[in-house]
């Protein structure tokens, strides 16, 4: 009679161990880099609607850091305000942008810079 050796087939527990390592780095990355990502795009959709309120078109700057102040405050906004924003006219469109850095700290001396710019005169994204 012959025997046949079945082969084991699968991944080995280090390997396991080093994929899920991997993979709760990835996941740590992204649970801290997501809530930037998600609060650059609620200032930049509040600076757009800022320089397309008609209300705003014709006021001053001092209106226009006004009105942005007011929707940050109630999107809890804290990256950015009203003082960072630069707001200039081309013709009769308000142009209003805004740059700023976020620094996450990742693991003892290991930090991850994000640097933000927007502009309500870049094409929708």
């Amino acid at each position: 009679m012959k025997y046949f050796r079945s082969s084991q087939k699968g991944i080995s527990i280090p390997a396991l161990l080093l994929i899920a390592g991997v993979l709760g780095f990835i996941a740590i990355i992204a649970a801290k880099v997501v809530p930037e990502v998600s609060e650059y795009m609620d200032i930049l959709r509040e600076v757009k609607a800022v320089a397309a309120d008609p209300s705003v078109r014709s006021g001053s700057v001092r209106d226009i850091k006004t009105a942005f102040s007011k929707r940050a405050d109630v999107n809890y906004i804290k990256s950015v305000t009203a003082e960072d924003l630069d707001i200039s006219k081309d013709g009769d469109e308000i142009i209003i942008s805004f740059a700023y850095e976020k620094k996450i700290h990742l693991a003892y001396n290991a930090s991850l810079l994000l640097e933000f710019q927007g502009s309500t005169s870049q094409p929708a994204e």
